[in-house]
């Protein structure tokens, strides 16, 4: 069950409002989280068992580390270390079980190796990786221990950003899991923010994946120059509009249940350095690779090398957490090689004119969702040869698909992939002067309108791609 799914929008989700709502203080978070556990076994069935494992060891864990802290640290090391290897074991098998023994068959370790069916639990990236971030800021006393079992699986289970993020840090959600207060004000903020996700995610990202889709099931040497281009450039459009989409419509529905998370995207592809991508680019994701590996690693206080060093082992393990695939290793380190290259002072894209720093970190990523998007590393290598028109032949398959309504939506998806939007809004604001009654009757109409457009999209198309299910 995902949120742009009829039964979520018209039956799960008004049934978690109202019964939200109408209940008791007290009673609430015990019934988001057995609501959060039936919106995970709805698709997942029995693997919702495995939710069930990870709350039981980090509680436990938690409570291990907090115990034995202040007396005896090196137990307490010895506990953060084995719950840590519990959460890691569980995403290592599920995710790159498979991966690590066909790599180890083709390192000669064994002859042969019959590739298992082991299927991938959604979300289990996500709240691996928050597990871990509650156990280690136990132990770095940056939040006290939970010892109420419901409060702290809430926290790791919560539907709104259990598939898809953003990654939240459990201190602060914390008091808010304690005591929180859902106003009218917060409530229609949500409403309207989960609004504009599910139109990021029904009108521009799934009509731009219609056409990525299209192009890449082509071979790439058959295809032209132009098709190619549009082709990565839709799937550009895609996955931003599809993940920021998510987590517009997380970071809503949290609001409307009382909770505030953090921001995990803020228009990357204005960027003018890949530096600054990666401070606008999944925020609470690089965030937590910077708090609770970059550093622990030693950040760039070693030196030159170190800081290179540590550089590359992050962006190999972001590479391999996105998914269990050499191209996502080599995403990965592709991304680290030019922020070692812009650290090293080598491209400087602070004394270049700001268009070609735009369009230097575009080039940039684009060939990096090139790596992304194919399923190896010999047809990303084709793939970039049609782009530079090498491919000899004159398929323009992705213009079969072009039409009007999706030029509308693939320009307002360039359009919207900077910040105009906020510029706009600020400026019928400041022209509104005393009319503020109309322009808050404004943005409801608009906001109205969005979500028609989407819930008719979404009943006249079967085509509703999930591209989570890797991460």
């Amino acid at each position: 069950m995902v949120f742009s799914s009829t039964v979520f929008l018209f039956l799960f989700l008004p049934a978690v409002l109202i019964i939200n709502h109408l209940l008791q203080k007290r009673y609430r978070n015990t019934f988001l989280l057995l609501g959060s556990l039936f919106f995970y076994a709805w698709g997942e069935g029995v693997l919702v068992l495995l939710m069930l494992f990870s709350i039981s060891v980090n509680y436990m864990g938690g409570l291990g580390v907090a115990y034995f802290l202040k007396n005896r640290p090196p137990i307490a090391r010895g506990i953060l270390g084995l719950a840590i290897t519990a959460n890691l074991l569980l995403l290592v098998y599920y995710k790159y079980a498979n991966f690590l023994l066909e790599n180890l068959q083709l390192a000669g370790f064994f002859s042969t190796y019959a590739h298992q069916s082991i299927l991938l639990p959604i979300g289990i990236s996500f709240f691996t990786f928050q597990g871990i971030s509650y156990l280690v800021d136990v132990y770095r006393q940056e939040t006290d221990v939970q010892r109420n079992i419901f409060h702290l699986g809430l926290y790791i289970s919560f539907f709104p950003q259990l598939i898809a993020g953003p990654i939240v840090r459990y201190h602060d959600v914390a008091e808010q899991i304690r005591s929180r207060v859902t106003t009218q004000g917060l409530f229609s903020e949500g409403v309207i923010r989960f609004t504009r996700g599910l139109a990021k995610k029904m009108l521009i990202a799934n009509n731009a994946a219609f056409i990525a889709d299209q192009v890449f099931a082509v071979p790439a040497l058959e295809l032209s120059a132009l098709s190619s281009w549009l082709g990565i450039i839709c799937y550009t459009l895609q996955i931003y509009f599809d993940f920021s989409g998510y987590s517009d419509m997380a970071i809503g529905l949290g609001k409307m249940l009382g909770f505030n998370f953090k921001e995990n995207f803020n228009y990357p592809y204005i960027s003018k350095s890949i530096q600054e991508f990666w401070r606008r680019w999944h925020i609470s994701l690089s965030t937590w690779f910077r708090d609770y590996l970059y550093i622990p690693l030693g950040g760039n206080r070693g030196g030159k090398v170190f800081t290179y060093r540590n550089l590359i082992i992050v962006f190999f393990i972001t590479g391999l957490w996105h998914g269990a695939s050499w191209n996502f290793v080599i995403w990965g380190l592709f991304h680290g090689l030019f922020l070692i290259l812009e650290r090293a002072r080598v491209i400087r894209t602070t004394s270049w004119p700001a268009f070609f720093s735009h369009l230097y970190v575009l080039l940039v990523v684009i060939v990096g969702w090139i790596l992304f998007r194919t399923e190896t590393l010999m047809d990303s290598f084709h793939y970039l040869k049609s782009m530079l028109g090498m491919s000899a032949v004159d398929n323009q398959i992705a213009l079969i698909y072009l039409d009007y309504y999706t030029g509308l939506m693939l320009l307002l998806g360039v359009l919207f992939s900077m910040p105009l939007r906020k510029r706009l809004f600020g400026m019928i604001f400041a022209l509104g002067g005393k009319h503020r009654t109309a322009y808050s009757l404004g943005i409801y109409t608009l906001h109205i309108a969005l979500l028609i457009l989407s819930v008719i999209e979404l009943a006249q198309s079967g085509y509703n791609p999930f591209i989570y299910f890797r991460f």
